[in-house]
């Protein structure tokens, strides 16, 4: 069944909440502090940072998902889509895809990318499912600041 979450932007008070979903959803990594993460999108685009809750206008502790994204001019990207495993299936990761989208296209922004892990295969079928297709290329990555944090948080 689809439901309509409230789609707004971050706010200051998510982060904990924030933190504790892309944990339960798998998306941390210890190379990548999301505090740090969440501190720098901050900087840069904070309206492309983007929080679903399941209705209307509740507190922090109820986001079930979220969307960070980016525009260089160029390409957009699309970091930290994550809903709550709780609440998958529900059509949360659609409206918020569908919200960056918007923002994206307002934006002038020609085309979206995204990064999925190779074992991640369910988050391919979602992506295939909504017309998106495997690129012919390589991912490279260089880190330029280590975020030296610790794996147990």
């Amino acid at each position: 069944m689809t439901h309509r979450p409230a789609i707004r932007p971050f706010a200051a008070a998510d982060t904990e909440r924030v933190v504790e979903l892309w944990h339960a959803c798998g998306l941390i990594r210890p190379w990548n502090d999301p505090r740090k993460d969440i501190e720098r999108k901050l900087k840069v685009q904070p309206e492309l940072f983007l929080v679903a809750n399941e209705a209307g206008d509740p507190p922090a502790d109820d986001v079930v998902g979220t969307a960070m994204a980016g525009y260089d001019g160029h390409r957009g990207w699309i970091y930290y889509l994550a809903v709550d495993p709780a609440c998958q299936g529900r059509g949360y990761g659609r409206a918020l895809l569908a919200a960056v989208e918007s923002r994206l296209i307002s934006l002038g922004c020609p085309k979206l990318n995204f990064q999925i892990r190779k074992d991640n295969g369910s988050v391919i079928a979602f992506y295939e499912a909504l017309g998106f297709d495997e690129d012919d290329c390589f991912s490279f990555g260089k880190r330029l600041i280590p975020d030296p944090w610790p794996a147990s948080q």
